[in-house]
């Protein structure tokens, strides 16, 4: 418990950071302001069980994103590598057992964005994570001026008891497909990303075209 008599809150923030990207700090400094958080945990994903294609190097994806999140650490972001150095598959329902265990006092808060929280009933495990932490559902707005909704009534099979909670993003449109599509075609991205991770994708030579 801190000060105040409540549990203290532990951001959970994952994602294959391939690259990290301007969108993904926007969402850290959102989440830091307004979710009341004693932390933020950034957890690049180490084997990704759902994704199709082969991710960048682990060691490339973790360096990346100590880069692009370093300017807000503030004693309140932790660059955390347990899933990169996991052997297997990761699955988020692991580490937040294992957060559970490191901090046993603490609400743990899963945030995600619309789309990965549409697609919750197919994560391992979906329901049990839903029991663990509060999701936090990143809303970014629309170019058309709305916003796009998530209504969690809508997924099947939804445990009684599941937390959900908004975390409301700026308009931006960016993400890591495109920036590596431009990056593979030599295209500058240093609007799409923090300077420190365009470096590191240039003297690296990542996302070239073979």
């Amino acid at each position: 418990m801190n000060s105040s008599g409540k549990a203290p809150r532990i951001g959970v923030f994952g994602g294959a950071f391939d690259p990290p990207h301007n969108a993904h700090v926007a969402l850290a400094k959102a989440a830091l302001t307004q979710l009341d958080l004693a932390e933020l945990h950034v957890i690049p994903t180490g084997q990704a069980w759902h994704k199709s294609r082969t991710l960048t190097p682990k060691e490339d994806r973790l360096a990346m994103t100590r880069l692009a999140f370093a300017d807000l650490k503030g004693g309140k972001v932790v660059i955390d590598s347990r899933e990169v150095l996991r052997d297997g598959p990761t699955y988020t329902l692991d580490t937040l057992h294992e957060l559970q265990k490191e901090q046993p006092g603490a609400q743990l808060v899963l945030i995600m964005g619309a789309d990965q929280a549409s697609a919750l009933p197919s994560w391992h495990g979906w329901q049990a994570i839903l029991g663990i932490a509060i999701v936090s559902v990143a809303y970014r707005a629309l170019s058309t001026g709305g916003i796009a909704r998530f209504d969690p009534n809508m997924l099947l099979n939804l445990p009684a008891g599941a937390r959900f909670e908004a975390l409301e993003l700026p308009a931006m449109d960016t993400s890591a497909t495109e920036i590596r599509r431009r990056a593979a075609l030599g295209v500058d991205i240093s609007s799409l990303v923090p300077p420190t991770v365009a470096r590191y994708i240039d003297q690296h030579h990542l996302y070239r075209s073979a």
